[in-house]
């Protein structure tokens, strides 16, 4: 879609132009290509990729290129790694004290190749949808936004989210955001269980999805009321909390450091997850951030930062760097990832998202999650899958989240061998979107000091 003038100066205002090197409907063949189709299968190399309007066209091995005719701007890609772009599955367009940093988040997303994100909870709604139209547009740049309505709890919630007086309200309250387009809601800590039932039935009724930060209601309880995702794996579990109320976000967190995650209670709560067709989303980068000797901030994201920010992750730091010899959340983060690992191994849909807040920025911390996920175990390809096709098939896209002929060209060129060294996923070229091409470079220089003022 061509930019208008309009669209050409809300974007020179922002610093960031024409960032792309071609149209759209420009042909793009790259050569010599090792990439990672988000499948779950092992990475491909010496291959040729033609790009057709904003389209993967063509996949062959180089040494067929020349039974491929086409006159297209050809880019050599020897030395380098393609990855699906991310689909980020719990990136919100706020953090605490800011209710809306949607512009300058939706960059950073872009910048580090999350090229959708699902915001999974929205402070402001309606922003966020006018946000996700103007970029849709053209008239501002950022990932694909598929937005959300308010979080949904109950007593004890904040005053931004929907504690339901009585059905009515909450139906109500949820058609409304239904007519503005909304198709996903996330239920939180306090909900009660037979609120969630009834949010769960009107949301399936009109083709909508919910997802839980859950507390009162257990897994085993939302997975079988029909829920469609959980968030936060093991560290927001309540099954195995001792002397818990039916229906109360309360009890004693003792099984996060003595339960048997490989036990067969565990498997068995998990199966039923799978079972039921339930996906859970990692959050491991924002888990991180709160374990002292963990607690550090990527070096690109301070410059970023507005000096309030800067400051209080100072602040934080220097009490955390009292706390460096407690290793405790440590441990926590191993069996969190144990957890995760075991669904996956099971046959469960993985998902992965930023939750960004603290030091921890958007995209930047998708990044983090991708090395955290290594850490946990999973192979390259099994974190690439993650990170992109099963995005993708929680949301119930097939036309984004793999690299595969047909599907959407959203795509991310990284400086390196990906395969051999997890780092590698930091050092990010070009961002392909649709098939047209933004670099980091531009984006973050125009950035400096603006996340944390709006």
């Amino acid at each position: 879609m061509p930019i208008n003038i309009i669209s050409f100066l809300i974007l020179l205002f922002w610093g960031i132009g024409f960032n792309y090197c071609q149209n759209a409907n420009d042909d793009l063949l790259l050569k010599n290509v090792s990439f990672i189709d988000g499948t779950g299968t092992s990475l491909k190399r010496n291959y040729s990729i033609l790009i057709k309007n904003g389209i993967f066209d063509t996949i062959v091995s180089t040494s067929d290129l020349n039974n491929l005719k086409t006159n297209t701007k050809i880019i050599d890609l020897d030395g380098k790694t393609i990855i699906p772009g991310i689909i980020g599955m719990h990136n919100h367009l706020h953090i605490p004290q800011f209710p809306n940093i949607g512009r300058i988040a939706s960059k950073l997303y872009l910048a580090s190749g999350v090229t959708t994100i699902q915001t999974c909870g929205a402070t402001n709604p309606e922003d966020e949808i006018s946000l996700a139209r103007r970029i849709e547009k053209g008239e501002e740049i950022g990932p694909e936004i598929i937005p959300s309505g308010p979080f949904i709890t109950g007593s004890g919630g904040n005053r931004n989210m929907i504690i339901p007086k009585n059905r009515k309200h909450l139906r109500d309250t949820m058609q409304y955001y239904i007519n503005q387009g909304i198709r996903w809601f996330k239920v939180y800590r306090n909900i009660e269980p037979e609120d969630l039932e009834y949010v769960i039935d009107i949301a399936h009724d009109k083709d909508c999805k919910i997802r839980g930060h859950l507390c009162s209601v257990t897994f085993e309880e939302a997975s079988k009321l029909g829920i469609n995702g959980i968030e936060h794996g093991f560290n927001s579990l309540s099954d195995f909390k001792s002397d818990k109320t039916y229906g109360a976000c309360n009890g004693s967190r003792v099984y996060i450091d003595s339960l048997n995650i490989e036990s067969q209670e565990v498997r068995s709560l998990l199966q039923t997850m799978i079972d039921k067709k339930v996906f859970m989303t990692s959050t491991l980068s924002i888990y991180e951030a709160s374990i002292p000797n963990r607690a550090f901030a990527d070096p690109n994201t301070l410059p970023i930062m507005s000096p309030y920010l800067k400051e209080l992750y100072k602040s934080r730091k220097a009490k955390m760097d009292k706390m460096i010899n407690n290793n405790t959340r440590e441990k926590r983060l191993k069996r969190i990832m144990r957890f995760e690992y075991l669904f996956y191994k099971m046959g469960g849909l993985l998902c992965s998202g930023v939750d960004a807040g603290r030091h921890v920025l958007p995209g930047f911390g998708d990044l983090r999650n991708y090395e955290l996920l290594i850490e946990a175990g999973f192979k390259t390809e099994e974190a690439i899958q993650i990170m992109t096709g099963n995005g993708a098939k929680a949301l119930d896209r097939t036309d984004i989240g793999t690299i595969e002929i047909g599907k959407r060209a959203d795509f991310v060129i990284l400086d390196g061998d990906l395969l051999n060294k997890s780092s590698t996923i930091r050092k990010i070229d070009v961002v392909y979107k649709k098939g047209i091409a933004y670099y980091p470079i531009k984006i973050l220089k125009n950035l400096k000091g603006k996340y944390g003022i709006e």
